[in-house]
C-alpha cells in the first residue's frame, strides 16, 4: 500500500479536558475539537503528552480517542499514540486496536521502544519487530520528553523513512543543525517532519518541515497555521518574521505550569473547559496569572494586526 503525505500545516498535540471529578469532559472534548479545527488545523494529535495520556487509562485513551475521530469526521487526519511500556508484543497489539478504530496513523513513542541506556541499535530493533507485527499501518514517530527524550539520530530517521511506513515524526530537538540534517535524510519519503519547537519554527519550515506541533499552539492555533500557510506561500516576509519573532517571545510564558495555563487561557477565549488536570500542577500565582493575562492581551493585538477573527 503506498502511503500518501500527511497535509501540511499545523498538527495541534490535543489537551483532554476534565470534569471536576476528574473524568474526562466529552462535551468540553467535542467543543476543544471544533475549536482547532475553526483555527487551522491540517491534522490532529490526539492521545499525546499533552492530552495527559500517562495519567489515563487504556480503556479511556480509547475512549478519547474514538471521541476526537467521531466529531473530527473525517474532517482532518487525527493520529493517536500507540506505545506504553517496554512490551513491544503489547505495543503491537495497542498500535492495532488504536488503528482500529480508524486514526490515520498510529504513532510510536520513542522512549517507550528502548530503555535509555540502550544503544541505538536496540531502538531499530524493535522497531523493525514493531514494523513486521503492524502489517501496513501507518505510523508515526514521537521523540516525547517522558519518560525520558530519546532523539532519533539523522541516519535512523533517514532508515526509518525509507521504510514507507511512518508519515508523521514530531521532532524535539529544538536544534535547527538536527532539524536541518534530519530533513535532509527523509526527503523524498512519504514522512513529514512536525517542528515541537517555537524558536526554530519558521526556519524548520523553510528548510521543508511539513509543519508544525507545538504545545504553545493550544493557546492561539490560529497564529501557527498563519505562521504555516504564510511559509509555504512564501510572502510578506517581513510580516512572516515578525509573527516568528513574536510568538517566541510568547512562548516562554506558555510553559508556565502548563497545561494547566493553557487551560485557563482557553477559558478566557470562551471555550467551556475545566482546570482540572490529572498531571500535578501546582497552582498558578499571583504574578504568573498577571504574565497570563498579558500574553492574552499580546495575543489580542496580534490576532487584530493579522485580521484574525478571535473567537
Amino acid at each position: 500500500m503506498k502511503l500518501h503525505r500527511f497535509p501540511e500545516g499545523l498538527w495541534p498535540v490535543m489537551l483532554t479536558p476534565f470534569e471536576s471529578d476528574g473524568s474526562i469532559d466529552f462535551a468540553s472534548l467535542d467543543e476543544l475539537t471544533d475549536f482547532y479545527l475553526a483555527h487551522g488545523a491540517a491534522g490532529l494529535f490526539a492521545n499525546c503528552l499533552s492530552s495527559e495520556m500517562y495519567h489515563l487509562t487504556a480503556a479511556e485513551r480509547i475512549k478519547l480517542v474514538r471521541a476526537v475521530l467521531r466529531k473530527a469526521g473525517g474532517r482532518i487526519p487525527v493520529i493517536a499514540t500507540g506505545t506504553f511500556g517496554m512490551d513491544i508484543p503489547e505495543h503491537i497489539l495497542t498500535i492495532r486496536e488504536m488503528h482500529d478504530l480508524g486514526v490515520t496513523a498510529v504513532v510510536l513513542v520513542t522512549s517507550q521502544i528502548a530503555v535509555q541506556s540502550g544503544h541505538e541499535d536496540v531502538l531499530k530493533d524493535n522497531i523493525e519487530k514493531i514494523l513486521e507485527g503492524t502489517g501496513s499501518i501507518p505510523l508515526g514517530l514521537y521523540e516525547c520528553p517522558v519518560p525520558y527524550k530519546r532523539l532519533l539520530s539523522p541516519g535512523l530517521a533517514g532508515y526509518l523513512a525509507g521504510t514507507g511506513r511512518f508519515l508523521y515524526y514530531k521532532e524535539t530537538s529544538c536544534d535547527i543543525r538536527e532539524i536541518k540534517e534530519k530533513l535532509s535524510k527523509i526527503k523524498g519519503s512519504p514522512m513529514g517532519l512536525y517542528n515541537a519547537n517555537t524558536p526554530t519554527a519558521l526556519e524548520s519550515l523553510k528548510e521543508g518541515a511539513a509543519g508544525l506541533s507545538t504545545i504553545s499552539a493550544n493557546f492561539y492555533p490560529e497564529l501557527y497555521s498563519l505562521l504555516c500557510r504564510l511559509s509555504i506561500s512564501r510572502g510578506e516576509p517581513e510580516r512572516i518574521a515578525m509573527l516568528q519573532r513574536n510568538l517566541s517571545i510568547m512562548d516562554a510564558v506558555t510553559r508556565i505550569k502548563y497545561p494547566l495555563n493553557a487551560k485557563l487561557f482557553l477559558s478566557w477565549r470562551g471555550l467551556k473547559i475545566n482546570l482540572r488536570t490529572r498531571v500535578e500542577v501546582p497552582p498558578l500565582h499571583y504574578e504568573e496569572i498577571k504574565m497570563l493575562e498579558s500574553l492574552f492581551d499580546h495575543f489580542n493585538r496580534l490576532a487584530h494586526q493579522f485580521n484574525l477573527r478571535n473567537s
